[in-house]
């Protein structure tokens, strides 16, 4: 396994009283901990989650934000983190990275994550097993050492160790197209997991057509349901790996927003599929589409394909643009949505009381090849 929990002494705080205790209470209680830490906590948010909990973090932001954050901070002694499993391992990998570790003398930052159940359908389509197949079985039919992996950062901390190993990159929706030029400025071909629309959507951008694009699917047996012809004429090899959030959008609702609202700008995520992003005016990452709302003059009308819960924070704080969901169907992260009021404050009572929860620690040997992938997406801005 390349992440472990890390076994602590007894909590001195158990969960299930705080699922009795209104928000009210636990707003009050979570303000408290974190009044009486200061800068010796940081709360990290990710944009999809619940309003009552992001209003509480310390910093909001994307993956590729929240990353450079774990990156950066020399201030804080601990992270909870408000998001996924796939999360808290990159925070862990990069705040106790040699070096910051050389600066504390050793003292690790412990990263929780609120509740463990928290995971990402999307990195679960793609495991270590599954991509070394790949990568034995491309390496029969081309040349993998003209092959660069690139990982989104929606993996386990196994795959982007996958990639440091074989001199590969992990990026985020922010910076995707930055990892494939760099990739392409090193050798002739890329693999590209988990998400097949982020990589067919940003390849189509840099002008590579879809017959130089096979999908490959880790159901089939063989070359993942390719010909050789279709991997030999490959330049960027895509996984067959969706956000199930993402998949939801599809082209008749811009059609329809369009007709119904005359001069409408439609901004989607680009791990939406390729017919949707044709349709838009504009693709981005949370943190780009949070900059075009900002950016708009009062009166615009937008309709966003991303998760509900930014949406409709959009809405809220920007009242003089007129904010649609991009749907008529309800869109909220399931697993981002399991980070409740409740699983916060137990968290950081426990984290006060020195009796940590929920620690998320990814082994040394997989968070050392990981930290390189880590490094070179990091070093793109």
């Amino acid at each position: 396994m390349s992440t472990q929990i890390d076994p602590t002494t007894p909590p001195a705080y158990e969960f299930p009283p705080y699922k009795s205790l209104d928000n009210d209470v636990l707003t009050e209680r979570i303000r408290k901990v974190r009044d009486a830490m200061g800068p010796r906590l940081l709360i990290l948010g990710h944009h999809y989650q619940r309003d009552s909990v992001i209003e509480l973090s310390n910093l909001r932001g994307d993956s590729y934000k929240l990353s450079a954050t774990a990156a950066d901070n020399r201030e804080c002694e601990a992270i909870v983190f408000c998001g996924v499993h796939f999360m808290a391992e990159t925070a862990d990998i990069l705040a106790n990275r040699p070096e910051r570790l050389a600066e504390r003398n050793g003292r690790r930052i412990p990263v929780v994550l609120p509740d463990l159940k928290a995971g990402c359908s999307l990195a679960n389509m793609a495991n270590l097993d599954q991509v070394e197949d790949c990568w034995r079985q491309l390496g029969n039919v081309i040349d993998t050492g003209d092959l660069t992996p690139i990982t989104y950062v929606n993996s386990t901390a196994a795959l982007k160790a996958f990639c440091g190993r074989h001199g590969g990159i992990v990026c985020t929706s922010a910076n995707a197209e930055k990892a494939l030029r760099w990739a392409f400025e090193r050798r002739s071909r890329a693999l590209f997991f988990p998400d097949q629309h982020l990589g067919r959507n940003t390849a189509r951008a840099m002008g590579i057509p879809l017959e130089q694009m096979p999908v490959w699917d880790p159901r089939e047996y063989a070359l993942g349901g390719n010909s050789e012809e279709a991997i030999g004429a490959g330049r960027v090899i895509l996984w067959r790996g969706h956000c199930n959030i993402h998949q939801m959008f599809l082209p008749g609702y811009v059609d329809y927003f369009r007709k119904k609202y005359p001069g409408i700008k439609i901004i989607v995520h680009p791990e939406c599929p390729m017919e949707v992003v044709d349709r838009a005016d504009m693709s981005g990452s949370t943190g780009k589409i949070l900059q075009a709302a900002e950016a708009s003059p009062p009166g615009t009308r937008w309709a966003v394909g991303t998760e509900l819960n930014m949406v409709t924070r959009l809405k809220r704080d920007y009242p003089d643009r007129e904010v649609h969901f991009l749907s008529p169907m309800v869109a909220i992260c399931p697993t981002m949505f399991r980070i409740t009021l409740s699983r916060l404050c137990w968290s950081l009572e426990n984290l006060a009381a020195d009796t940590p929860v929920n620690v998320v620690k990814v082994n040394d040997e997989t968070a050392a090849g990981a930290l390189e992938a880590l490094k070179r997406m990091l070093e793109l801005a």
